[in-house]
């Protein structure tokens, strides 16, 4: 389990959100299979302050914790503090409802020392007559699985429509099971009062890079043009801005966009949902990956911020642009996926899920494949084994010319000197090799 390593690194008063770091570090915690699914369920309540204002507070914590060290203790309270306004990132204008309907969606906290912890939220209204407020069930984990958290959420949603004690056996168990390894099946069991013991199974995706996506998602709201412009961007390491009103829609656009990249990651500020209160994010001058509501559009664009891209998921657009993005990828290239993409976005309907993750991160993975694939044979060795790219080689070997001014402008990016660090330590031993 994960729970003591982080704790004493962090920095005094820095709050773990702080997007810094490098995002993207493919830590091996994030896939490992054997460890907690979670670290905590909490959950998240609007309280009314004196003023008459609602303000998110974590009412409910599972497991409590008392036998932390002092660092970590620190470290826990700087996560606690910060997870109620990713729960309600749309800040404070919430007013008693009848009825609402519930919504999912993630978020990631990075610490100082650039590990990462992923907030799967449902927000629903608890079962009840009458007004009330939504709140917010939230798992904290080190794990990246959307569709498996999702599951668990629908498992918890059930379970308080009768009763909040239903939850604790399930999450018990939950905890008390390993994380299953890809393509394989965990099976808890849960006891619920009137229909008695039920066996719950969560499988885990066969391919754990796409387990957190869905493209599906991308492919409804924006052409194909656009997620090339989108995909062009982020190549660079541009500065990227998402639009829209539901929190969902936000944080799995975004998660689809960043896994286009693979088998690159994003290696900065990345935060699918920015709570209102931090809107100034889009004043960086560092590369970003945001998700803004719409509600706080002309606060954005009134921003004295460096040139970005700012997509509209609702209308499927682009407000704003560098205005280049039609000419960064290679032409040849840049058509073969745009071809792939369209043949998807027409027989949406006869895909599942899966099939459409499978068949749109091939397109991308195709396009690395054509560009860089060439990589291992740039890497030269030296006799104690460490390994030193040749970057002028490897960008010479490519024969077309676009590509050749593509690949030299990605050679310059941070994601791809993290790969590359990466291939330099990682040799292989091959036969013939001295």
């Amino acid at each position: 389990a994960s729970e003591g390593k982080d704790g004493a690194s962090a920095a005094e008063n820095t709050p773990p959100w702080v997007p810094q770091g490098k995002m993207g570090e493919r830590s091996s915690v994030f896939y490992s299979a054997g460890q907690f699914f979670f670290e905590y369920l909490v959950v998240v309540s609007l309280k009314k302050m004196p003023d008459g204002h609602y303000e998110p507070k974590i009412t409910y914590q599972f497991p409590k914790r008392e036998n932390l060290l002092k660092g970590q203790k620190e470290e826990e309270e700087r996560l606690l503090q910060a997870i109620p306004l990713f729960c309600f990132p749309d800040g404070n204008n919430w007013v008693p409802v009848t009825e609402f309907t519930s919504e999912t969606f993630s978020f990631v906290l990075t610490n100082v020392d650039g590990s990462r912890k992923i907030g799967y939220c449902r927000r629903l209204l608890p079962s009840g007559r009458g007004v009330r407020l939504p709140e917010v069930f939230c798992i904290i984990s080190c794990l990246g699985c959307f569709g498996l958290f999702s599951k668990i959420l629908d498992e918890v949603e059930k379970r308080r429509q009768i009763s909040m004690a239903v939850i604790y056996p399930f999450m018990q168990g939950l905890r008390e099971s390993p994380f299953p390894a890809p393509g394989k099946t965990v099976t808890i069991k849960s006891f619920i009062p009137e229909s008695g013991t039920e066996l719950i199974e969560l499988t885990r995706p066969v391919d754990a890079h796409l387990e957190h996506v869905e493209f599906q998602a991308l492919l409804q709201r924006l052409s194909p043009q656009l997620i090339l412009h989108i995909f062009a961007s982020a190549t660079l390491e541009r500065r990227l801005i998402f639009l829209a009103e539901e929190l969902s829609a936000l944080s799995q656009c975004i998660h689809a966009v960043a896994a286009l990249l693979y088998p690159f990651t994003w290696a900065h500020t990345y935060i699918p949902v920015v709570p209102a209160c931090l809107l100034d994010t889009v004043c960086c001058p560092t590369p970003f990956m945001v998700g803004i509501q719409m509600r706080h559009l002309e606060q954005v664009l009134e921003q004295p911020m460096e040139e970005a891209l700012i997509v509209d998921l609702c209308e499927g657009r682009i407000i704003r642009a560098v205005g280049d993005e039609e000419e960064i990828l290679p032409r040849k290239l840049q058509n073969e996926m745009l071809a792939s993409l369209k043949r998807h976005n027409n027989n949406n309907n006869v895909h599942t899920l899966e099939q459409v993750n499978a068949l749109v991160s091939e397109a991308f993975v195709h396009f690395f494949v054509q560009l860089v694939g060439h990589y291992s044979s740039h890497i030269k060795w030296g006799r104690s084994g460490c390994g030193s790219f040749q970057e002028r080689a490897f960008c010479k070997a490519i024969g077309s010319k676009s590509c050749r001014r593509f690949l030299k402008r990605f050679v310059k990016t941070n994601m791809f000197s993290l790969f590359i660090e990466e291939a330099e330590k990682s040799r292989i031993p091959q036969e013939g090799n001295g």
